[in-house]
């Protein structure tokens, strides 16, 4: 068995194999060839790993360790193995086989990478112009499959121990893309502090049904799961999503697959135009937990169509046509289940106080009672985006008519570029939100009367009062002191024209 080696060294040896590319593309296009590459590597890592130990047991018998070789979690055709790909690595047309490995993989396993008849590896080829003209596409690859061989990645399970190293490797890469890729690569990421905090929050049950409509790399969703493994030990849980850009979609599907999540739909398409998350009937789907961190603001989000929704999402009105942020908003209340459905969203602030066709939605859904809390989150937390945002709860099963205010906007860690939300930060949020009480120039719980007096708008200085007093002025104290510094200052003078007469510079 080989030695056994840590986190930090997997993730330091995947990062180091973007040195490939960088020059070349950029990094919201290479990373899907990284982690299509990190997926195959382990996959065929599982497999050999399984074959090898079957041999060690029965001996060289190909057919029966063939056999046994069935009950796998995966199947692993020969053409599609990373070791075929990697010993072809100095012959041409390295693109062009890898593409062919990939669809071999997916037609071995049925289902397991397709929803609707799209495949996980549609919209992710590596026999493209991208990487350039022939010659320098085939060096590129051959250089990627080289990186994957090296020892430091060996994903063998006798080797790496647990799912869970291929999985954080896996979230430690779309981490560092959406860091250092600027807001196009960022679209597809929450932060994990965040990603923990809203799942503390919804308080995921065994038996829970999961939905996040706009879900990019699913990581959110991934997070309330964890949290019912954590919680209650059961595995007795769905998780659904959709994601509109078919390249993240594949890495949702991926990255469900290497965190060992089977139970679980993920639909490609835009939730606003084009749900796909229905029941029998064709209606929507309803959760017990329905959770988002959509794209703030969205222009062209599907305004034209809303009106004739044949969901009817947008009773309460039609949100405006260069900001979608109600859309998604609707959308989700509308797939909570009645009685027990909650719900998490992140918005950017302007959804607490905006007028016009967003106002008239604001206060419809405060009447209704759903509005349970706002939460103020610090500036800089999100990748691509340096403003605040809010996390707004909803709750189909209240039993008051009081909407709880949380500042947390001054809670974090500061970080070179980014915002961190520590534990501590995340805890005193989760305690405040379970107390449910005022906390001087924290938090306060608002009546729906109070809400109503200022208009339904939702800003939390309104609610919460941070304003720090000054100290007072002691006027004889600084008199005082400015009289002492005036001495200082006219003994400085006298020496400095002492020494200026000693050097010659006398008047």
């Amino acid at each position: 068995m080989s030695d056994k080696i840590n986190q930090d060294s997997i993730n330091k040896a995947l990062w180091g194999a973007c040195d490939t590319f960088r020059g070349t593309i950029s990094a919201d296009t290479y990373k899907d060839f990284i982690l299509t590459m990190l997926f195959l590597k382990y996959i065929s890592d599982v497999w050999q790993d399984h074959y090898d130990g079957y041999k060690a047991e029965y001996g060289d018998e190909p057919e029966l360790i063939d056999e046994m070789m069935k009950n796998e979690r995966f199947v692993l055709p020969k053409s599609g193995s990373f070791y075929t790909l990697w010993e072809h690595r100095h012959e041409p047309g390295n693109g062009e086989r890898i593409d062919q490995a990939l669809h071999a993989i997916e037609e071995a396993n049925g289902t397991k990478l397709k929803d609707a008849g799209k495949s996980v590896f549609q919209d992710i080829s590596f026999n493209t112009d991208k990487l350039g003209e022939e010659k320098q596409k085939n060096t590129i690859l051959r250089h990627l499959l080289e990186d994957f061989a090296k020892p430091q990645l060996n994903l063998k399970p006798s080797r790496v121990g647990t799912l869970d190293v291929i999985g954080n490797a896996y979230e430690y890469l779309i981490k560092n893309f959406a860091a250092s890729g600027g807001q196009k690569a960022g679209e597809f990421y929450t932060p994990p502090e965040v990603s923990d905090l809203i799942a503390e929050l919804l308080e995921p049950q065994a038996g829970d049904s999961i939905c996040d409509p706009a879900c990019g790399s699913a990581s959110l969703l991934m997070k309330c799961g964890n949290k019912i493994r954590q919680n209650h030990d059961s595995k007795q849980y769905a998780l659904y999503g959709q994601e509109a850009i078919g390249s993240t979609w594949s890495l949702a599907k991926m990255n469900m697959f290497l965190h060992g999540e089977d139970n679980h739909k993920i639909e490609w398409g835009d939730t606003i135009r084009n749900p796909k998350l229905l029941d029998k009937n064709g209606g929507l789907m309803l959760f017990d937990i329905v959770t988002a961190n959509p794209p703030f603001s969205l222009d062209k989000w599907g305004h034209d169509e809303a009106e004739h929704d044949k969901f009817g999402r947008f009773r309460r009105g039609v949100p405006p046509k260069s900001k979608g942020d109600y859309a998604f908003i609707l959308h989700m209340i509308e797939t909570l289940k009645p009685g027990s459905g909650r719900m998490g969203v992140v918005v950017p602030h302007g959804v607490l106080f905006r007028g016009s066709s967003e106002g008239k939605i604001r206060k419809q859904l405060i009447d209704e009672n759903l509005l349970d809390a706002v939460i103020g989150l610090p500036e800089k937390l999100f990748y691509g985006t340096g403003i605040p945002a809010a996390i707004l709860l909803f709750r189909k099963d209240k039993h008051d008519d009081k909407v709880l205010f949380i500042d947390a906007s001054s809670e974090f860690k500061a970080g070179k570029n980014q915002n961190l939300l520590t534990t501590d930060h995340i805890a005193k949020i989760l305690s405040t939100y379970k107390a449910g009480q005022d906390v001087d120039k924290y938090a306060y719980l608002a009546s729906l009367e109070e809400i109503q007096e200022n208009d339904y708008n939702l800003n939390i200085p309104r609610y919460v009062d941070t304003f720090e007093e000054e100290d007072e002025i002691d006027l004889m104290e600084v008199r005082t002191e400015r009289k002492q510094l005036q001495v200082q200052l006219n003994d400085l003078e006298s020496d400095m024209a002492k020494y200026l007469e000693e050097l010659g510079y006398g008047a």
